[in-house]
Parts: C-alpha cells; structure tokens; sequence
C-alpha cells in the first residue's frame, strides 16, 4: 500500500520534514484495528462528502478511492491541500472533540471508507496506544497548517483598526484557531461579503462562520457558539466532575479523571491554557531542560483532555454556585443554562491585577495589555515599549518583547529584582542589551488620543520627579487578584485576601474533616492559584490537579454517587 501525492506544498520546511506525520499511511493491520470502531460508508465519483463548517463531521479511513481536501477561504479560493488515497484519513484535532470540519471533501473516484465519530475515534485511541499516537500526532499538525492557510475558520471584515477587532483576534488566536481579517477599504472580496449586509456603524465587525449566518459585531459567546467550541448544555445532563477553569490546574484535573472514567466538563471564560498559556518560556517545569512556551504546554494537555472526552466549553463563566439536593448547581452567563455535578473543582486562577489610572480602562487593547504573544508583537515590532511588573511572567515577557521591539523598558517599584525574580531571569535580562531596568518607578499616568495610547508619564519614586515618553505601547504584569467574585453569597468560604480556604483551613463547623482540598462546601474543590496557601507555580497547580482527583473518587464513593 503506498501513499498517494500531496497535491499543495506545505507551508514550511519544517512541517515538509514531516509530512510522513501528517498524512501517514496506515497498514491492513492498522484499519483491522479501525474497523473495530468504524462503520463503512461509500461515495460516487465527484460527490460532496464533508464542508467546512459541517457539524460533528465524521473521521474517514479510506479502504478504496481517493478523498480531495480543499481549503475553504470564506472568500471565494478553495485551492486543494492534499489527495489522500487508501490507508490515508481525513480530518484534524477539532476532531477529537467532534467540531466542526475545516475543509471541504470531495471524492475522487468510487470512494469507500470507514466513518469514526469522535466517540469512537476516542475509543480507538484509547484501545491502540501506538496508532492512536500516530493519529492524534496526524491531528496536531493539520491544526497547525490549517492556521498558517487561514483555512476553515472565521473571516473576519472591519475597517482597519476597528476597536471591536482585537477581543476576537486574541480569542482565536488563543485559542488556536484559524481566521482571517480583511479590509472592505482594500478587499474587494470582503467588500462584496460586507455589501450584502448593509452594516451600520455598530455592527462591525462582520464575521463569517463556515455553515452558518453571518454575524454582526458578535459577542465572544456568539463567535465560540459559531467555530464549535462552544455546545448547548443539555439541562438533564448530570457531570461526575465539572471544572471551573482551563488553566494547568483546570486541566490535570479533567485529564486524570477522565482518564480515570469520570465524566468532565471544563468551563473556561476565555481560552484554554489561563495565564500560564501567555509565557513566552517555561524553563523551570520539570522534563524540559530547554523550557517549553506556556501555549505549547497547555495546548498539549488540552489535547489530552479531548482525547479522553472530556467537554471543553469556551467561553462559559458560571456566575453562581449552589447546591440542588444531591447535586451541585452552576448558573452560566448570557443564558448558557445551568451546568449539574456531582463534584466541582473550583481552579478559576486569578484575574489581572489593574493599576488606580483614570483611562486604562478605555486603553486595554489599544495601547496596554495584560499578555505578551505574537499579537502585540506585530503591533510593537520595532518601537519602544514599557513593561510594568518584577515577577517571572514580568522577566519571561521582557525578554519575549525584546526580540521584537526596539527596546523595553522595564519598570519596578522595589530597589531591584532580586526579592521576586528567579535569578536565571534576572541574569538573562542583564544581558540583553534592549532590556532597560527603571527601578523605584511607577506609571503616573497615560496619554491617549481617539487612536489610542500616545504617552506614558512615569515617576521616580526616590525624587517624585515625572518623566513624559513617547511610547505607544505598555505590558501591566503586576500580579493577580483570585477569581472568586462570582462566588459572594455561597457557602464557600475565603480568606481575607479573597483566595478559597480548604482542608483545616475552613472554620465553617462539619461533621467530619474537610480533605486537603475540599473546601466549607462538601464535594466543591479547590486547587492552583485560587486556593489559599497554595504555591504559585505551573507545576504545583497541575500536582494539585492530579492530587484532587483521587479525593473527587473518595467524597463520590462516600456519597454513593
């Protein structure tokens, strides 16, 4: 059996390296093991057999025939991408999870196959260990190619540099999905897009989903409804755990339960990954000698957690918390319904901690930010930027920005870094030549025009003098407060600094011992940063990640559930 020709080159010569993990060729042996799971379907020559934006699209395992994958551009280009033929499979990560298709199928020739819904493409996985490597490696990469063509997402339409742009770039963005953004002043294609619906002036910006209607300056709720990663909660549905948060304490949770044959949901208001996703280098997390970016990390787990079922929904915030008889009660916002556990584990991190200035807020995301990633380098690349903080992610950021901007301008309050940096930071800092340390200083105040930030006044804390710099550009990373407003008026008891109390911290009497993470509310967890007491480290988190699970198994066991 051989593999047929890849029509399109790849887009880089790395991934061209690996086109044998792309589009692997799988033996009689291999779909012995696939029929076991697949149901056989067929297809005449030159039929329509999947489009981008097609629901739960099924994984195809071609027996006979060959299946032409074209890239869908929203605008009107759907060049082809690869022909597959016998041993080959179609489909990419967001299959795992059963979203939607990215690209569009077509058969060539008397096309038979065998069809895997993700469920049983799960199943697959889980029951041949080292095919399953194979294909979830295939899965991953297609993801990446699919990003870098622009293939099968959202086409985003607005006027340069429409305010409403940024949110939903970041959230694509972060959440690893492909999109692509278009001018109408420029584009005549997205010109015509635009024409057909007539917007007003607060409707920008347009996008438009594969297979569905086009939307109007859509909510980020509305636009994760739209590319499938976010699903209707079915209202009967009771989950053994649901998970508060998709940061790395969020997700090793869902990952060893599921592993473990719980049922897992994960609510993330954002994007999977939390803060930790933003590091532009890990270098202290165990079994990575050379450090590993937060994204990578965090994509690899989120990976993990779809492979072993467990429901992502993003973006979803829960606004209460209560207790319904047996079960557990999370009220979502914008209408989202209600989400029922038998557990809940509370690792909703923290949120950015923001400074006393009187505009920042109509400046977040025009001028300040609370991340650094390839989008605000693409903003800054060759211009001055001034960074606020003194911690790692401040260190792991300034030497990220660097790379790109002419120079970054760091600024702490304190006499030194010494006291909250870890020193590998603090040397490499040292030693980069655009990196410029401002100590006992602080931002006195921010400058803006319609257009954004112009200025920035900083003030030395040693002479109270201020200076004014032309620079366009400020990173607040000051810290975090814990993510526990939306818990006021449960029973979940915190401490004084807002952060949740477990174990023989809860006061609240009981009739027996809390365990280590069990927080005042019997069968509600807490773990990763929101938890009092706990180590503010990546690895800690996901130590207590795993850590809690065999105490969701213990109060689950005692409460006959």
């Amino acid at each position: 059996m051989s593999a047929t020709p890849i029509l399109a080159p790849l887009p880089t010569p790395n991934l061209e390296k690996r086109r044998h993990q792309i589009y692997p060729v799988l033996d009689e042996a291999d779909l012995e093991h696939v029929r076991q799971f697949g149901t056989q379907q067929r297809y005449r020559d030159g039929a329509a057999v999947f489009a981008a934006g097609q629901a739960r699209p099924a994984i195809l395992f071609i027996l006979r025939g060959q299946l032409l994958l074209r890239r869908h551009d929203g605008l009107g280009v759907n060049e082809a991408m690869a022909l597959l033929g016998p041993g080959q499979f179609s489909g990419e990560e967001g299959q795992l999870a059963g979203r939607p298709a990215m690209e569009d199928g077509w058969a060539v020739g008397e096309l038979e196959t065998l069809a895997l819904l993700s469920e049983s493409l799960r199943m697959l996985l889980v029951a041949q260990a080292e095919l399953g490597e194979r294909i979830v490696r295939s899965l991953i990469l297609r993801r990446v190619i699919l990003m870098q063509r622009n293939s099968g997402g959202p086409v985003i339409v607005a006027p340069h540099g429409h305010p409403g742009i940024r949110d939903l770039e970041r959230f694509l963005s972060s959440n690893a999905h492909p999109y692509s953004l278009h001018d109408p002043e420029h584009d005549p294609a997205a010109a015509a897009l635009a024409e057909g619906l007539r917007p007003g002036p607060d409707d920008w910006p347009l996008v438009f989903c594969p297979g569905s209607e086009p939307k109007r300056n859509p909510s980020l709720a509305e636009l994760g409804r739209c590319i499938g990663l976010l699903q209707e909660c079915d209202p009967g549905k009771v989950w053994d755990v649901a998970v508060v948060g998709g940061g790395p304490a969020g997700l090793a949770t869902a990952v060893y339960a599921a592993s473990e044959g719980l049922s897992v949901v994960v609510l993330e208001t954002f994007s999977y990954g939390g803060q930790a996703a933003a590091s532009a280098r890990i270098e202290n997390y165990l079994g990575f000698p050379t450090g590993i970016s937060g994204g990578a990390l965090t994509g690899r787990a989120y990976v993990q957690a779809e492979k072993f079922g467990v429901e992502v929904a993003i973006p979803a915030s829960a606004t209460c918390l209560d207790r319904d008889s047996d079960q557990l009660r999370m009220t979502l916002c914008e209408g989202l319904g209600t989400v029922r556990a038998r557990s809940v584990v509370l690792a909703c991190g923290a949120r950015y901690r923001r400074p006393s200035l009187a505009n920042l807020k109509r400046l977040e995301g025009r001028g300040v930010y609370y991340w650094a990633s390839s989008l605000e380098t693409r903003l800054c690349k060759g211009h001055e930027v001034i960074l606020v903080g003194g911690g790692n992610s401040a260190g792991q950021a300034a030497v990220f920005l660097a790379g790109h901007a002419a120079r970054v301008h760091v600024l702490v309050r304190r006499d030194g870094l010494a006291a909250t940096m870890s020193n590998y930071l603090i040397e490499r800092i040292a030693a980069t030549p655009n990196i410029s340390l401002h100590t006992c200083a602080e931002i006195a105040g921010l400058v803006d025009t319609d257009k954004g930030l112009e200025r920035v006044q900083v003030r030395d804390l040693r002479s109270g003098l201020e200076t004014e710099y032309d620079i366009r550009h400020v990173f607040l990373f000051i810290g975090a407060d814990p993510n526990t407003g939306w818990l006021h008026g449960s029973d979940i008891e915190v401490d004084r600094n807002g952060f949740i109390c477990t174990g023989s911290d809860v006061t609240v009497a009981a009739d027996k011992p809390r365990k280590m993470l069990e927080t005042s509310m019997p069968g509600v967890f807490a773990i990763g940063d929101v938890r009092a007491g706990s180590t503010k480290r990546v690895a800690a988190a996901v130590g207590e990640g795993a850590a809690v699970v065999a105490q969701i198994h213990q109060y689950l066991g005692e409460a006959g559930a």
